[in-house]
């Protein structure tokens, strides 16, 4: 009897950089309803925009904002990565891609983290 949900497929690199790529998309497609409302609150007026800039300034929305960014550069490095593999000619796993992407991410977020400090 064949098993077709192999979990020995759930402890390999490629494994989880898919899934970092696809878990940070969907986080990042649960926010962009939430980015267009804060814009919308422009087109009210000033006193809505200063409002809910005001209300954005608590270190729970800065916590957030750090999240996003840690998010989009995480899903861009695991999508260069998907290029990378798709358009070269070489195959096969690159888990110094993997590495490079979660390390690009941390870097950016440890850089974003220490500007919203100062």
């Amino acid at each position: 009897m064949k098993r077709t949900n192999d979990s020995r497929a759930r402890n390999h690199a490629a494994y989880w950089a898919f899934l970092m790529h696809r878990v940070s998309g969907l986080a990042l497609a649960l926010f962009l309803p939430v980015h267009f409302w804060a814009l919308g609150q422009a087109i009210k007026g000033t006193a809505a925009l200063d409002g809910f800039l005001q209300f954005a300034d608590q270190p729970l929305f800065k916590f957030a904002e750090w999240g996003l960014v840690v998010l989009l550069s995480l899903h861009m490095m695991c999508g260069v990565r998907l290029l990378l593999i798709e358009l070269r000619p070489w195959s096969g796993l690159r888990k110094n891609w993997i590495t490079g992407a979660v390390g690009f991410s941390l870097a950016t977020g440890m850089a974003f983290g220490l500007a919203l400090i100062r």
